[in-house]
């Protein structure tokens, strides 16, 4: 991807922690504007905003979700966050239903101050998702920024190492993550999400930034965990995890460089040149989600 020039050292990322209300796209993203207007008044100049941020999560019919999707990047949605990046000089990374002909997408953009940039689908469907959307088929693309090689997960993908490892692979140093967490079973009321396990994990064994934005609330009867978090690329938080319940911003000044440059744990190890690659080869991630995917849509379809 073509590159931007001389890359700037430091940049300033933010987390937006907000509810989305189901069905009501055009307060969603006033709601999701404003906040980040507050956030580039901080500074910030890469912003995360969750998952569906602007349909909603909860939808009671494929029709529902389909009358709430927008195109990518024509819609209402993507031309207001084009025009609030350019106006303010931002990068966002915003979760949406997209809508391509007949076909649905969980979705997120990528916007940059020159207009969009690129979409990742949502790799790993959760739950009744397989009823409403198709599986991702853009792969793990990584973009190009002044700020350094930015990729894009979400939500469930993050339970997946394969879609961090391929971004690691491809020169990715942060990763931003729109997503919805919601309670796993059996998890303990006195421990973090299992999602804030995982993430510092992926962080560590990949040595990348990962910038996940959560909601909050609860929408017809679904609770989420909030818990938005920032990871310095050794896997520590270096803002959040948020609150459980509050709408609110995390910030945290990163040097995406050191993605890379922290890499070689000591004399001997450095993460991705110790694969082993001769032992458990490598495999496409659409074809090893495929046939469960399949399976899942067809027990809900009877």
């Amino acid at each position: 991807m073509a590159g931007h020039g001389q890359k700037i050292e430091t940049v300033k990322i933010a987390c937006i922690q907000m509810e989305p209300h189901i069905g009501d796209v055009s307060g969603n993203r006033a709601a999701g504007i404003w906040l980040i207007e507050a956030a580039a008044r901080q500074g910030a100049k890469v912003i995360v905003l969750p998952e569906l941020s602007n349909s909603g999560y909860v939808f009671n019919s494929t029709e529902e979700a389909f009358g709430l999707a927008e195109e990518v990047p024509d819609g209402a949605s993507c031309q207001e966050w084009i025009a609030v990046a350019q106006r303010l000089g931002l990068h966002i990374v915003a979760g949406i239903a997209e809508r391509e002909g007949g076909v649905l997408y969980n979705s997120a953009v990528m916007i940059g101050p020159d207009g969009y940039i690129g979409k990742y689908r949502k790799l790993h469907l959760w739950n009744q998702e397989n009823i409403h959307f198709a599986r991702g088929n853009l792969g793990v693309p990584v973009f190009d920024t002044p700020y350094g090689r930015i990729a894009v997960a979400i939500c469930y993908d993050g339970w997946f190492p394969e879609v961090y490892r391929l971004a690691a692979l491809q020169g990715a140093q942060l990763v931003c993550v729109p997503t919805n967490w919601v309670p796993m079973p059996s998890q303990p009321a006195t421990r973090d999400p299992m999602a804030v396990t995982l993430t510092m994990a992926a962080a560590h064994a990949n040595s990348l930034f990962i910038a996940c934005a959560d909601r909050v609330g609860v929408e017809r009867g679904q609770e989420f965990v909030g818990r938005s978090l920032i990871t310095d690329c050794s896997g520590w938080p270096v803002a959040g995890p948020a609150s459980i319940a509050q709408e609110e911003i995390i910030y945290a000044e990163i040097r995406l460089a050191d993605a890379h440059e922290q890499r070689r744990l000591n004399k001997f190890n450095q993460l991705l040149q110790d694969r082993r690659n001769d032992v458990y080869g490598s495999y496409d991630i659409a074809d090893a989600t495929i046939a469960a995917a399949e399976v899942l849509k067809q027990t809900f379809e009877k």
